[in-house]
């Protein structure tokens, strides 16, 4: 059976040691978020998720969720709905959302170890207020006050979800094809006609009400992506003052068979001239939608931590306690009958990879989030815009390495079990299934690979990425005299030069062949994922050596980020020559002859 504890340890010293987020929250001006508080708030979002979530993991596997045909209702696995409930009576659904609504204002930073804690405890339980959280930010950035009067204040108290309705039959990533329409009214509110797919939380038994946010056409929208709006509609129709009325014409007309997160309800979602309102300006809802996207987008890359963190915590425990053969190098454990599989290098390998991209990538992705409480509230316009460049830069890393990574990770953890992983007993096989899903929902790895390569890198002329390459720059400088990460500087300076380089070259081969763009994408983000990781582990070290930690949590710092350099940080080598590669090794064959 599948186990999870939260990793307090490593998020403390991820958080505080590391990115030193006490201070930042402070010199943003979040006066409570003091580290006494944010440890309280570890401790028992710990116990939450180990001892309510964990336990429902399996459960939501093996009973998934159910459609009522008749009426469109779904009922959730046993457990979910009063899990929710502990989750709302707890606070924790507005606990980084605006106190004037009915939040805590804690910031977006601190709400992160709390989400990977859900994503590792139960993935599929964790889609259900995923997106509320993205239906929030649209809301905030583009509502009318009535808006968010009416719709925030019971999705941060959790008394309603939100989800994002944007994928259709026939267009996923393409939206500029998609038909649905919105008809004006004469009350001010529109009809909303059209079928979405794959929506997540689409139709539950959590809650009394479900806040769609719905992307459709007006009648005189022009073609394509410029003629998208962005609507909210409610299951049950509410008024200009926040009353529930009537249910409204949207339904749920079936849920996807899905290889994994069985228990979340993945839904297609009927609108039969459902009311809506107008969020923000007409024919402007993909800007809006943005908003939610790279909120999603975010969390799902925490999503692939999450599962990975746990599938690591239960090949490590299985690897202490099961007995293969001997070590090579002669026995290590001579009063057993054989020797622990940790012992055995390959076996080693598979950890030490898990460890190295579970660590490293929770720094990756708590540092993003910290860029979302400067860039919203840093002391002056240069430094928000700075945080704002660099997170659009990391936003893409994050979601898609961290999913990839994901992959690997459940993978290596279910080998390390050999064939008592890949039945149902330990639990393995389900986290594999679950997170093969991370790396397509919110932009598969693809979609992510053009918006960093094609957007954030050649369109934006690289800003996010000057910033980051300052910042390891000014590491390396700071570093220079510390004996403790000598040996990591020198390596990582090199892979930035390299870096630097090869945008420069893809940018001159894309000048003359859009294909290049298309071509290079996708080593570009993972050769870039991998020299983001190499500036976190060379931190990492820094960091630990000083701090008060005890000497096994440095000498497990030390020792993997130099696994992570030696082993790991090489894959850049094969991602630099498929670049180097260019268009052509793709784009020769014609499709008849595949």
């Amino acid at each position: 059976m599948s186990t999870y504890q939260a990793p307090l340890a490593d998020m403390r010293f991820a958080l505080f040691d590391v990115l030193g987020a006490e201070s930042v929250f402070q010199r943003l001006g979040y006066a409570e978020a003091t580290r006494d508080v944010l440890d309280a708030v570890l401790d028992e979002a710990a116990r939450f998720t180990g001892t309510v979530l964990a336990p429902l993991n399996a459960v939501g596997d093996r009973e998934g969720c159910k459609l009522d045909r008749d009426t469109g209702a779904v009922t959730t696995p046993a457990g979910f709905k009063q899990a929710y409930a502990q989750y709302v009576d707890g606070g924790w659904a507005g606990l980084t959302s605006p106190v004037e609504f009915g939040g805590q204002g804690m910031p977006h930073a601190a709400g992160v170890p709390l989400k990977e804690m859900i994503d590792a405890a139960n993935l599929s339980w964790g889609n259900f207020p995923l997106l509320s959280h993205g239906a929030t930010e649209a809301l905030l950035h583009y509502g009318e006050a009535w808006q968010q009067e009416a719709f925030l204040k019971p999705l941060i108290e959790g008394r309603w979800t939100g989800t994002m309705c944007l994928t259709e039959p026939h267009c996923g990533t393409d939206l500029g094809l998609l038909k649905t329409r919105a008809e004006p009214q004469a009350d001010g509110s529109y009809a909303i006609a059209g079928t979405k797919i794959f929506i997540t939380a689409g139709e539950h038994d959590f809650t009394d009400n479900i806040v769609h946010l719905v992307l459709a056409r007006l009648p005189d929208a022009p073609a394509g992506s410029k003629g998208i709006s962005l609507f909210v509609v409610p299951k049950r129709r509410v008024d200009r003052e926040g009353n529930m009325g009537e249910a409204n014409a949207v339904r749920c007309g079936s849920l996807e068979h899905k290889m994994g997160i069985h228990g979340s309800a993945t839904c297609v979602m009927n609108f039969d001239g459902a009311q809506g309102y107008l969020v923000g300006q007409p024919n402007k809802g993909l800007m809006a939608m943005f908003v939610m996207m790279n909120t999603a987008r975010l969390a799902v890359g925490l999503q692939g931590l999450g599962v990975s963190d746990r599938a690591l915590q239960n090949a490590l425990r299985y690897s202490r306690e099961r007995l293969q053969m001997r070590a090579l190098s002669g026995p290590k454990f001579p009063d057993k009958p054989a020797d622990p599989i940790i012992v055995h290098p390959d076996v080693r390998r598979m950890l030490l990879t898990c460890k190295a991209l579970v660590e490293g990538g929770r720094l990756m992705g708590y540092d993003a989030a910290l860029q979302v409480d400067i860039a919203t509230h840093g002391a002056d316009t240069a430094e928000r815009e700075q945080a704002d460049a660099l997170l659009g830069f990391l936003t893409p890393i994050v979601k898609a390495c961290l999913t990839e990574w994901g992959v690997e990770c459940t993978y290596n953890a279910l080998q390390c079990f050999g064939g008592h992983g890949y039945i149902a007993e330990h639990g393995m096989e389900q986290l594999a299934r679950d997170a093969r899903i991370t790396t397509l929902y919110e932009g598969t790895t693809g979609i992510q690979a053009l918006d960093l390569l094609g957007r954030k890198v050649l369109q934006m002329q690289g800003a996010g990425l000057k910033v980051f390459l300052a910042q390891v720059e000014k590491f390396c400088e700071e570093q220079a005299g510390n004996a403790a990460v000598a040996e990591f500087i020198g390596p990582l300076r090199e892979k930035a030069a390299q870096w630097q380089q090869m945008t420069v070259q893809v940018g001159k081969r894309a000048a003359a062949n859009p294909d290049e763009i298309g071509a290079a994408s996708y080593d570009y983000l993972m050769y870039s994922g991998y020299v983001v990781l190499a500036y976190w582990w060379a931190r990492s070290v820094a960091a630990s050596e000083a701090s008060s930690q005890p000497a096994d949590f440095k000498a497990g710092k030390r020792e993997t980020a130099r696994f992570y350099y030696g082993r790991i940080l090489p894959r850049t080598l094969a991602h630099a020559a498929a670049v180097a590669s260019g268009a052509d090794t793709l784009t020769t064959l014609e499709a008849d002859a595949f």
